[in-house]
């Protein structure tokens, strides 16, 4: 975590927890070590879902199914969110978390790497949440813009990566190139005409970009 842990404790005693199945996946990510978003992230998330009003949400990073749940909340009548993951073993996990949450009509696990799948996309969201493999966030960027519309968002997750990206002296050797890659894809989003970016120190870093 890149705040305070008397601030982070704070805020994630103060906002409103979760039940059902959200409740149950937050458990079994506890217990079995598998990274899921902060819960501040997610509150920060479902907020700014409400104030989209998308129809059409795009993830990069399904993991255990637990932000796609959560973002099928913000969903207008009838929408739709595509998630992308290679791992085999956490696609079986979402889409029996999926089924159990009932929206396998709702949320479409594509199987495969994000780098392949988003050239071949031919659909318009509303929201794009990036939640993978930092290193790659910069090769996935330019088809991301793509498949934006106007007026969408594209959210990314874990942009200051423990502090390294601010801060040098917290580097770890074997993290040097996915920190000069990071820190080009912040430099990137936040100077290009295309987009308005914020950074925020939310969880591990969130940038949340808005498509002119």
């Amino acid at each position: 975590m890149i705040c305070f842990d008397y601030i982070n404790g704070y805020i994630r005693q103060t906002i409103k927890k979760n039940g059902g199945i959200l409740r149950e996946l937050e458990a079994f990510a506890r217990e079995n070590q598998i990274p899921i978003i902060h819960p501040e992230v997610a509150s920060l998330l479902r907020i700014l879902g409400l104030t989209l009003k998308p129809y059409r949400i795009l993830e990069i990073g399904t993991a255990i199914g637990y932000s796609s749940i959560l973002l099928s909340s913000v969903l207008q009548p009838k929408g739709k969110i595509d998630t992308i993951d290679r791992y085999e073993l956490m696609i079986e996990r979402a889409r029996n978390n999926i089924k159990k949450a009932g929206l396998t009509d709702v949320i479409n696990i594509i199987n495969g790497d994000a780098a392949d799948i988003l050239k071949h996309l031919d659909k318009q969201y509303d929201m794009i949440f990036l939640d993978a493999a930092k290193g790659q966030y910069l090769e996935f960027l330019p088809e991301c813009l793509r498949v934006l519309k106007k007026g969408g968002l594209l959210i990314s997750d874990n942009v200051l990566y423990k502090g390294m990206i601010a801060n040098d002296d917290l580097v770890v050797k074997r993290k040097k190139t996915i920190v000069k890659k990071m820190r080009i894809y912040l430099d990137t989003i936040c100077n290009t005409n295309e987009l308005e970016t914020s950074i925020l120190p939310v969880g591990d870093g969130l940038a949340i970009s808005y498509k002119k």
